[in-house]
């Protein structure tokens, strides 16, 4: 069985860290995880368009509905999670009992420059996700500093012992959402 995921960079920046470190976890994945990137450029939510939703949040809305489970890689913003990628978490709640996020299996990663790497950001997500009913795999957490060299010239993770333990999350998660999503 094929599982689709849908992979929400936090980052809308065009050479993010969070962006690369998604592309390189996509190498990771066994071929039945097929991983197709969410659009996160919505307007902000505003309840006055419930009712009417713009074509891209109902896009949106869809592919995280269609979705086995939602891979979240996403930077840390001032100590908490960027507003792009809350703003798409709002929508996706919305309007009342039209909640996506609800009994979907997720995972959360990031990386940064700091040494603390992301960990704020992901525990303000994990708050949220959990308060939407997503069910988020707790360990192990990964929270990456980018440092020069992190990635190869291809694109995936250059050291082979940061390497190893991410192929050990990604395990962990694979095993997560053929649980979750069954």
């Amino acid at each position: 069985m094929d599982y689709q995921i849908a992979v929400l960079v936090g980052s809308l920046r065009k050479a993010s860290f969070n962006l690369q470190l998604a592309h390189a976890l996509e190498k990771l994945m066994p071929s039945h995880f097929k991983l197709t990137h969410a659009d996160l450029n919505l307007p902000l939510y505003n309840q006055d368009l419930d009712a009417n939703m713009p074509a891209n949040v109902v896009a949106f809305k869809e592919q995280i509905r269609q979705s086995q489970g939602v891979l979240f890689v996403t930077p840390e913003h001032n100590r908490s999670l960027p507003a792009a990628l809350k703003n798409a978490i709002d929508w996706g709640t919305r309007p009342y009992g039209q909640n996506v996020w609800a009994d979907k299996p997720s995972g959360i990663v990031g990386i940064s420059p700091s040494n603390a790497g992301t960990a704020m950001a992901q525990q303000h997500l994990r708050n949220i996700l959990a308060a939407e009913g997503s069910m988020a795999l707790t360990t192990p957490e990964v929270f990456l500093q980018m440092k020069d060299g992190f990635f190869d010239a291809g694109g995936a993770i250059a050291d082979p012992g940061t390497r190893k333990f991410l192929q050990g999350w990604v395990d962990r998660y694979v095993a997560w959402v053929e649980k979750l999503a069954a």
